[in-house]
């Protein structure tokens, strides 16, 4: 009788330790499943994003794209302006700023995941052509939108 109180004993025991145990495993990698959601970790991730998607790089190949629609002539002096008259720090601190305000932690993760990744990698490069491709098209529909405004 007291062998089987002594096992019972032993086994509520037992299970009240592993339950403690995987509570206190769980809450140790929960940070590893899912971070906070703050201004600070929004911030540590938008910071890393810039890292693997510099803008100055990103903006430089964007001009470069779209100083060749416009006419020879013109082509050196637009890369010139966009390239050296751009404040790209205060660009900079407006993306994180934006980028805190409207993305989550986790999404703000997966972008720069995926941009640091090669496929990512290799699709930012062919950003600046893609905005050259669309720039001229986006301006002329401002311009018929702003047109029918003022009739």
């Amino acid at each position: 009788m007291a062998l089987q109180a002594a096992q019972r004993y032993q086994s509520r025991t037992m299970k009240q330790k592993l339950v403690i145990l995987l509570a206190l495993t769980l809450s140790a990698w929960s940070p590893v499943f899912s971070a906070a959601d703050t201004p600070e970790t929004r911030r540590k991730e938008a910071e890393r994003y810039l890292q693997v998607s510099p803008p100055k790089a990103l903006f430089e190949d964007m001009a470069d794209k779209m100083a060749a629609t416009l006419p020879a002539d013109q082509r050196e002096q637009f890369k010139k302006v966009m390239t050296t008259q751009v404040d790209i720090a205060a660009l900079s601190k407006a993306m994180v700023d934006a980028m805190v305000k409207n993305f989550t932690t986790e999404e703000l993760k997966a972008l720069a995941d995926f941009y640091g990744s090669p496929v990512g990698k290799s699709a930012m490069q062919k950003f600046g052509a893609y905005m050259a491709d669309i720039m001229p098209v986006v301006q002329a529909e401002i311009m018929k939108a702003a047109a029918k405004m003022s009739h």
